[in-house]
């Protein structure tokens, strides 16, 4: 017969290691896109390779639609959008 080993107590530091560790599995992080209005100059290329994410605003330069939050599975068109940009405009904000 064999003995079950016990396991050897965690450090609080540990602890803390793994439950973040669950916390960032268990909830995604949600990505924002930003245009920054003092940059853009309309290239509109952001618009070209995400229409989902981008609009024009009543001033005619681009900027995110809604609130800017980049919906599940168009983290790669925002990304797109950012490295089209030859004005360095669009942001991606990690939240």
């Amino acid at each position: 017969m064999t003995i079950p080993r016990m396991r050897a107590a965690r450090s609080p530091k540990e602890e803390r290691t793994i439950a973040a560790k669950s916390a960032s599995r268990a909830a995604p992080a949600t990505s924002k896109v930003k245009v920054d209005p003092a940059r853009c100059q309309v290239h509109a290329r952001c618009i070209a390779v995400a229409p989902e994410l981008f609009e024009l605003d009543r001033f005619g330069s681009s900027s995110e639609k809604g609130r800017g939050i980049v919906p599940p599975g168009l983290e790669h068109k925002a990304r797109l959008a950012k490295a089209n940009c030859p004005e360095f405009a669009v942001e991606i904000i990690e939240e």
